[in-house]
């Protein structure tokens, strides 16, 4: 449907049901913690869970979801996988993460408190 007076059309339902599913897997602390790392720079599963302090199975099938819904991409590097936010293809998500984690961590640190894990990894 076109919007009266704009000449901008809705996007479609099914759009509309796979940025639901995509923010759905960011409502995960343990997932948006992934892609907040992930905005950082490239990481295999064993750095990312040590950054995260998830147990190794546990980050690499939050790696999984968020690689087939298209959040996160991978590359072989030897025998590692190496994990990145595409930043041409989710530059305006990976925008969004960044901006929201990055304000409500800079909020909460007064001075310099020591981070928080994630409990449920």
């Amino acid at each position: 449907m076109t919007v009266p007076g704009t000449g901008h059309q809705d996007p479609s339902a099914e759009v509309l049901a796979e940025a639901a599913a995509a923010f759905g897997l960011l409502a995960s602390p343990a997932r948006l913690h992934i892609v907040w790392a992930l905005t950082q720079g490239e990481s295999d599963v064993t750095g990312l869970a040590e950054r995260v302090g998830g147990a190794l199975p546990a980050v690499s099938q939050h790696l999984t979801k968020l690689r087939l819904a298209g959040l996160v991409r991978s590359r072989r590097e030897g025998r590692r996988q190496v994990y990145f936010v595409d930043t041409a293809e989710q530059a305006a998500l990976v925008d969004v993460v960044h901006r929201v984690v990055g304000r409500l961590a800079e909020r909460e640190a007064p001075a310099a408190a020591p981070a928080r894990r994630l409990h449920g990894l």
